[in-house]
């Protein structure tokens, strides 16, 4: 049996682009992944087919799995037989923005990967995961990642250094295929909607002046001392990349069609940037809140002040991809 951490991801930022004419939207956005994680076992016995077990009612067992759907297109790419049987050990919220599901099929990929003990080339990788979901691709690379098409296509950036980070799990699911219809609807309401391609450009624009500053990544990922001499709230001298772009201005669009249905989600985010946050965003289409704090321990105090609060809150941090990958092993063969 194959063992392996299958982690979350947040959005710094991210912007809804014009509808494609296959039904998606253009999305541009800068994925992070973070420590928070599901297990995944994976064992392959005589027999054939694909087998879930989850205790987790929520989990569904067929086809309609991710982890189900990219097993079988694995076990079909590799021309490799056996019954492979997939357990899910969820720790992160179904329909909470974070990535679960998806990662929970690449890392599903992987881990079948080291139990047959064959390799899918990467570009086959990649085409399989985003043949299953937009925003597998993401957890084929880790750490920092440009998302853009319909989130599928992925690009590495820099890596930035873990940062703390407090993530919020209210007890309400976000559908997204509803979030991106309101997101429509909203904008076919409005009497002067802006471009989808200006949008689209402003925040390109922001994001190339972002990683085109001189010197910004020098040495900083590689210290490991997150946000050492910044306050809580962000002032002071900025001694991260990341804490230059939250700077920018960087928004999430789900915020104005998701925050009106879910008026609570909006005071979980205040009540975050209220406890210290230097920069709370909704994540992906929610309903997980997130914030970014100067420092593990202003993190873990935040996390425990919202506790006290009834809400569900974990202290954590983002992972680099170093740090993403190191940890992504829990045991094998």
């Amino acid at each position: 049996m194959v063992t392996v951490r299958s982690f979350a991801k947040i959005n710094l930022g991210l912007r809804i682009g014009a509808l494609r004419s296959d039904g998606f939207h253009e999305l541009l956005t800068v994925y992070q992944t973070i420590a928070l994680h599901d297990v995944i076992r994976v064992q392959v016995g005589r027999g054939s087919g694909v087998e879930i077990r989850s205790e987790d009612p929520r989990v569904p067992k067929d086809r309609s799995n991710t982890c189900y759907r990219i097993v079988e297109r694995t076990v079909a790419a590799l021309r490799a037989r056996g019954r492979v049987v997939i357990e899910i050990e969820k720790r992160l919220p179904v329909q909470g923005g974070l990535g679960g599901a998806s990662g929970n099929a690449v890392t599903a990929l992987l881990a079948l990967e080291r139990a047959l003990k064959k390799e899918l080339p990467g570009p086959e990788r990649l085409r399989i995961a985003a043949e299953v979901g937009s925003d597998l691709p993401l957890f084929l690379v880790g750490g920092t990642v440009l998302g853009v098409g319909r989130g599928e296509e992925v690009y590495p950036l820099p890596d930035l250094p873990a940062v703390a980070c407090v993530v919020v799990t209210p007890e309400v699911g976000v559908s997204t295929p509803k979030a991106f219809a309101d997101w429509d609807g909203m904008q076919a309401a409005e009497l002067t909607p802006a471009e989808p391609s200006d949008r689209m450009n402003e925040f390109g624009r922001v994001l190339s002046a972002w990683l085109s500053a001189p010197g910004r990544f020098k040495d900083k990922a590689k210290s490991g001392k997150g946000l050492s001499g910044v306050s809580a709230r962000g002032r002071g001298r900025a001694e991260t990349p990341l804490l230059d772009l939250v700077r920018t201005g960087i928004e999430n669009d789900f915020e104005r069609v998701v925050f009106p249905q879910y008026p609570e989600l909006l005071e979980v985010k205040r009540v975050v940037e209220r406890a210290g946050a230097f920069y709370a965003s909704l994540s992906g289409s929610g309903s997980a809140i997130y914030g970014l704090f100067a420092t593990r321990t202003a993190a873990q105090r935040a996390a425990a002040k919202l506790q006290k609060m009834g809400v569900k809150a974990l202290a954590t941090s983002t992972l680099t991809r170093r740090q993403y990958w190191n940890k992504f092993l829990v045991s094998g063969f």
